[in-house]
């Protein structure tokens, strides 16, 4: 199982843990997978302290997902501060939207945030705010493994996390994106299909691993979208794939930060369960279907914004659907795979890493048998 990638980052086992909760990243890691914290979310001086954090708890090494577009509203903006980015940003957002978003909210009875419970707007989702986040990175040595998680990094930053020592790579949801990230000098690639939790493109991961390997020839493909045990890894490993790329199945483990009420959602969904949808961020990403939704695909609702407007818009029902799970229920942000219809019980992170690996040793054990 094992890999030149995980030579190369001091990994035991090639499984690729991408999650938001930095108690799922370090167990991961250090059970001989490499835990991957998403970014997006924390403001500079918040990923200081989760990095920190990590650094304390991890054995060995982890990664850090990053989201720096290459389309976005806003983009060629130059000169401005995150703050100033975003007071421009935010007149861009018709007050139509916000209202809509809010009576939504309302209408599902939930409650606003308390008093000192407010937020930016702007995550990490361009080019200036993430700027900040790889600075704090590069002063963190157990953060190997940087990922972009849309489009391929700008060269400013690939070159600086080349030059640290780090390995950067990035997703994609096709031939081209794969060839782009190829031809911009990455040192891998996450090959994404439309099965996957979070953004994706329209192709299966059956279709798209082999011939996003195929064509970028020997950089390292890590294979996404519809991994959820170790059969799964199995066929990913056997198409050509260096590593598996993981998330979905770490929304139900015991260390996630997912309110009950939320993971109970994911435990009784089935995979007939999501849709790829605009609705939270502005591009195409797979989530649980609910109200939510549903309410921006009417055609006599707004139609959700480019990318980061819509998040601008949505990014207060995030955060009181964390706050208050259980009036959320029905307009919450569930991100998450069509192999949320595996995920039927919660259980231990390190025991999700052996699980597997147990589960691909018996898959490759069977194909042995036959093959004999």
């Amino acid at each position: 199982m094992r890999t030149e990638i995980c030579d190369r980052l001091g990994i035991e086992f090639p499984i690729f843990a991408f999650t938001h909760c930095r108690d799922v990243a370090a167990a991961v890691s250090n059970a001989g997978g490499i835990g991957v914290l998403g970014a997006v979310g924390f403001t500079a001086e918040q990923l200081e302290v989760e990095l920190a954090w990590l650094d304390e708890h991890v054995n060995g090494v982890y990664g850090v997902d990053l989201v720096i577009p290459s389309k976005y509203e806003g983009k060629g903006i130059e000169g401005l501060s995150p703050e100033e980015l975003e007071a421009q940003l935010a007149q861009m957002v018709p007050q139509g939207h916000r209202d809509f978003a809010e009576k939504l909210l309302a209408d599902h009875g939930v409650p606003a945030l308390p008093e000192g419970e407010q937020h930016a707007q702007l995550l990490g989702w361009t080019a200036t705010t993430a700027g900040p986040q790889v600075e704090v990175i590069l002063k963190h040595p157990k953060a190997k493994l940087v990922a972009n998680a849309l489009g391929t990094p700008p060269a400013d930053v690939i070159e600086q996390v080349q030059s640290s020592g780090r390995l950067i790579g990035a997703l994609c949801g096709s031939v081209k994106h794969a060839l782009n990230h190829k031809n911009a000098g990455l040192d891998f690639v996450v090959c994404q299909g439309t099965e996957g939790g979070g953004h994706c493109g329209e192709v299966s991961s059956l279709v798209l691993w082999p011939q996003v390997i195929d064509a970028v020839g020997d950089l390292p493909v890590l294979a996404a979208g519809g991994i959820g045990n170790g059969r799964q890894v199995a066929a990913a490993m056997a198409m050509g794939a260096a590593g598996a790329w993981t998330g979905s199945i770490w929304l139900t483990v015991e260390e996630a930060n997912v309110p009950p009420a939320q993971m109970q959602s994911y435990l009784e969904a089935t995979s007939h369960d999501t849709v790829r949808s605009r609705a939270w961020t502005g591009k195409p990403a797979r989530m649980l279907k609910n109200d939510w939704t549903e309410a921006w695909e009417s055609a006599d609702t707004p139609d959700p914004l480019p990318m980061p407007l819509q998040m601008m818009v949505a990014l207060d029902g995030v955060k009181r659907g964390h706050r208050y799970p259980e009036a959320a229920k029905d307009v919450n942000f569930n991100p998450v795979g069509q192999v949320v219809g595996q995920l039927n019980k919660i259980e231990r992170s390190a025991d999700a890493v052996n699980r597997l690996i147990q589960e691909y040793v018996e898959a490759c054990d069977r194909l042995t048998k036959l093959n004999s």
